[in-house]
């Protein structure tokens, strides 16, 4: 595959030229530009820079508001943000500082983020919270992607759920799982590069188990852990939309065609100031991170996604094609 190396800088700068051409102001712009690029970085190509054009021709179509300013109010420990349609990064950028004001103050905080989008790599919403002294998880819906346990109709999302805690030293541990077995994102650039998928990514609209993406992308994909990601699954729609007052997965429109209505997700975030429970909390940690690392071939959770970013850190990768699109976005 004809490849171009560009760094990351200029790759952030790039999509931030496509969005601005297709109607959104940079101060908006640039959060969503720097996720896409790190997700980029984090070998998470899924969540990375093959949302661009998507992204931009639902801006143009008003299926993602391009200049919907994030609004924000709080009720005591709750912060409720509004993302009015627009893309879900500047949002959760605007909620994450509300939130790390009033854990501060109260110990504990929690974010609901309303009428959103993609919420992209999850880790990235709860890891700024972890380098700051906190501990954060974070929740997001998505449109149906997967069955109810024993069902063959696509209700849930593949509902991504992240945690981090801080470390004593170096990179917070951060967890970062989709409750489908793998993202669905996987399967598309899959279909796109007309590709089979492994056994056990998805079963068809029939129900039957499927290489193809195709008929993956028209069927379902398969929870992780089978009945228990599906109740997981469950739990995150109540959490997130039912809390916010958003669509449940199996109401929101897709997250890569210009057409219909805006999906209007939902996303949860809890911020909790561990000063505020019994003293240590970073000492066990490590006790415990040293019990996992003593095992042979056991390793902390998310340090390959670290390692990746290391490894991209002055220069990443993408396919010509891809470039061109971007440029060509860029330009409008």
């Amino acid at each position: 595959m004809d490849t171009v190396q560009i760094t990351p800088e200029d790759a952030t700068a790039l999509v931030i030229a496509a969005f601005s051409a297709a109607g959104m102001p940079e101060d908006l712009a640039r959060p969503a530009a720097q996720a896409l690029v790190l997700a980029e970085q984090e070998a998470l190509p899924s969540h990375g820079l093959a949302r661009v054009p998507f992204y931009a021709a639902q801006m143009r179509t008003g299926k993602v508001q391009a200049q919907a300013e994030p609004s924000v109010t709080r009720d005591g420990a709750v912060i409720r943000v509004d993302a009015h349609y627009g893309l879900a990064f500047a949002a959760i950028e605007a909620g994450a500082q509300a939130a790390r004001d009033v854990a501060k103050e109260l110990g504990v905080a929690v974010v609901s983020l309303t009428h959103s989008h993609h919420f992209g790599v999850a880790g990235q919403a709860v890891e700024p919270f972890a380098r700051e002294g906190m501990i954060a998880m974070a929740l997001a819906n998505a449109p149906a992607a997967m069955a109810p346990w024993g069902g063959n109709r696509a209700l849930y999302g593949t509902n991504p759920i992240a945690f981090a805690a801080p470390r004593a030293s170096g990179a917070p541990l951060v967890i970062d799982l989709s409750l489908s077995h793998v993202a669905r994102g996987k399967v598309m650039l899959a279909q796109k590069a007309g590709t089979p998928i492994p056994e056990g990514w998805a079963i068809d609209a029939h129900g039957n188990p499927t290489t193809d993406a195709d008929a993956a992308m028209a069927g379902t994909m398969v929870p992780s852990g089978g009945a228990k990601g599906a109740a997981l699954a469950l739990m995150v729609e109540l959490l997130t939309a039912g809390l916010a007052g958003a669509n449940f997965a199996y109401q929101a429109s897709s997250l890569f065609d210009d057409k219909g209505p805006a999906p209007d997700l939902a996303h949860f975030i809890l911020v909790l100031d561990p000063a505020r429970f019994a003293p240590g909390f970073t000492d066990r940690a490590e006790a415990m991170f040293a019990a996992i690392e003593a095992q042979d071939g056991a390793r902390l959770p998310g340090a390959r996604r670290m390692s990746e970013r290391a490894a991209r850190e002055n220069v990443i990768e993408m396919s010509r094609q891809l470039h061109d699109t971007l440029t060509a976005l860029a330009q409008g």
